[in-house]
């Protein structure tokens, strides 16, 4: 049985994220949370966040063991991108694009 959590507009760049999602994939959810405590990145604590409510969906909502849960898929998405200008030479306006990312976790009991 599978279960989900979303986080959705997170103020930081998909691309940013994609490098703490990447190294929980497909290990225990427990292992997981553990490797997530000590990685020293905002990134992780957002992940983190957000397999601690898949992990309680799971427990709350379809009566699964913590023990038996492992991370199928682990996905940081593209999000809104807020624009903002800064001045540049002569007046002209230069683009800053602040990207924003969904992160996604699946859980499986097998």
């Amino acid at each position: 049985m599978e279960v989900h959590a979303i986080t959705r507009n997170v103020r930081m760049s998909p691309q940013k994220m994609r490098e703490v999602v990447r190294q929980i994939q497909g290990m225990p959810a427990e292992r997981a949370m553990a490797v997530l405590a000590v990685v020293p990145r905002k990134s992780a604590r957002l992940v983190a966040k957000t397999l601690k409510s898949a992990i309680a969906n799971a427990e709350n909502n379809k009566n699964l063991k913590t023990g038996t849960l492992r991370v199928k898929e682990a996905v940081a998405g593209r999000a809104g991108i807020l624009r903002r200008f800064t001045p540049k030479a002569r007046g002209s306006p230069g683009p800053v694009l602040k990207r924003n990312c969904h992160i996604k976790i699946v859980l499986s009991d097998h």
